[in-house]
């Protein structure tokens, strides 16, 4: 689905016009829109925000620009995206930093579901549009949000150059026997049966971070990075590549998370139906949105589930087992499949900021050469950092991910070499 143009180099006497530097990231939900301005020229950014309960009489518009790093909020009915992004355009333009400006160079949008055939960043027109409505099937809450954030963008800035980055471009690497079910070809040929997993641009700039902090190219490192939020995936990364992640045709299987189940017995859905009663849109809404953590103890919040556990409640001590029983089984199935690990990366909330989950998550995996140094471990920090002992055979390190900056970097990385590639005018 994407092209690849021979990059044309510039004859000495040829001018070029200074490139415009920031990139603008949005990251349009069903009923949010989270933005970044970045600078690609010093990775600053100018402004950042969030609009949430679209269509709602309380949505509400947070934006804080760099300048002054005081937010402004304001409330009130924003019907749909279209209004959302358009208020998003007035605030930013406030502190004149508005769509018009020169300095924007393109708008970058995260897309949940690229399917098997986006690899890459993708510049966006009606050919990529059509894939990416024709992939609503196999991601129906996501696709559509990030479809109307681009439709609504593109109109508001039809001539300049918008990038979809695409959650599960990173894992399309995996090799078939990690990406396919053993199901009928066939059949999953025509219904788009396949593992795809998400989370992908995390799990790209963590694993490139974790080699730069051992001092190495990513093409040097095996990483098993373990991006652990609400919603929670691990990958196995050989040498910069993705050979298999845990998420398969949905965010659903996998890991243990906020509210979804991970792994479980396809015919756990059989059984519910039969013997339950409980119709496909019932269960769906179970394993995805009261299963996990908030299914096992009522709460999806690991701090709370600490509190919990320091007061000697056993469901919470049970949903913390639970949760990393299931992660340590693919920490030891990823150093299988990756035969060396130079280092197991922790990354988003959970991992960054719980000590308890990495510590656990690694207890009793001495052999595999994996633990973690207690006083490291329980240093709060933003940096990416490592926290094994001295001369651990396997590094395990806390690296913050940066999704947005991912997005930017890619997306002004595709515009800067169409523009380079781009003839000469006259030619």
């Amino acid at each position: 689905m994407t092209s690849h143009p021979s990059p044309r180099t510039a004859l000495p006497d040829e001018p070029r016009p200074a490139p415009s530097s920031r990139v603008l990231v949005l990251n349009s939900g069903s009923s949010s829109v989270k933005y970044q301005l970045l600078d690609m020229r010093d990775g600053s950014r100018p402004a950042q925000g969030l609009v949430e309960r679209i269509g709602e009489r309380t949505s509400r518009l947070r934006h804080t620009p760099l300048a002054t790093g005081e937010s402004r909020e304001w409330t009130g009915p924003i019907p749909d995206h279209e209004a959302a992004l358009k208020s998003v355009a007035e605030e930013l333009a406030k502190d004149g930093l508005g769509l018009d400006s020169p300095e924007l160079a393109a708008i970058g949008h995260r897309v949940v579901h690229g399917g098997k055939h986006f690899t890459e960043p993708t510049l966006i027109d009606a050919t990529v549009l059509a894939e990416i409505e024709r992939l609503i099937p196999v991601a129906p809450l996501h696709n559509p949000a990030n479809l109307t954030g681009i439709r609504t963008a593109r109109a508001l800035r039809p001539d300049l150059p918008q990038v979809a980055v695409f959650d599960t471009a990173f894992h399309t690497t995996m090799p078939e026997s990690a990406a396919r079910y053993a199901i009928d070809v066939r059949t999953a040929d025509e219904h788009r049966v396949r593992r795809y997993g998400f989370h992908g641009t995390s799990h790209a700039y963590v694993s490139r971070a974790t080699a730069k902090l051992l001092g190495k190219a990513p093409e040097e490192v095996n990483v098993i990075v373990l991006h652990l939020g609400n919603g929670a995936s691990a990958s196995a990364v050989r040498g910069g590549k993705c050979v298999d992640t845990s998420m398969g045709l949905t965010p659903l299987e996998g890991l243990v998370m906020g509210t979804r189940s991970g792994d479980a017995d396809p015919a756990v859905i059989f059984h519910l139906a039969r013997v339950g009663g409980m119709s496909i849109d019932e269960i769906d809404t179970l394993l995805n949105k009261k299963s996990g953590l908030i299914g096992l103890c009522g709460d999806n919040d690991m701090r709370e589930i600490g509190r919990r556990i320091g007061e000697g409640d056993e469901r919470a001590k049970l949903a913390f087992d639970i949760y990393i029983h299931r992660l340590k089984k693919y920490i030891g199935a990823y150093y299988a499949v990756l035969g060396r690990v130079d280092a197991v990366a922790f990354t988003a909330g959970v991992g960054e900021n719980s000590a308890p989950v990495r510590e656990a998550a690694v207890a009793g995996l001495d052999s595999l050469g994996l633990a973690v140094d207690d006083e490291l471990n329980a240093v709060r920090s933003d940096e990416p950092r490592l926290i094994s002992p001295a001369g651990a055979r396997v590094r395990v390190a806390v690296v913050p991910t940066d999704e947005e900056l991912e997005i930017a970097t890619q997306t002004y990385a595709l515009v800067e070499r169409n523009r380079y590639a781009a003839p000469a005018r006259g030619n």
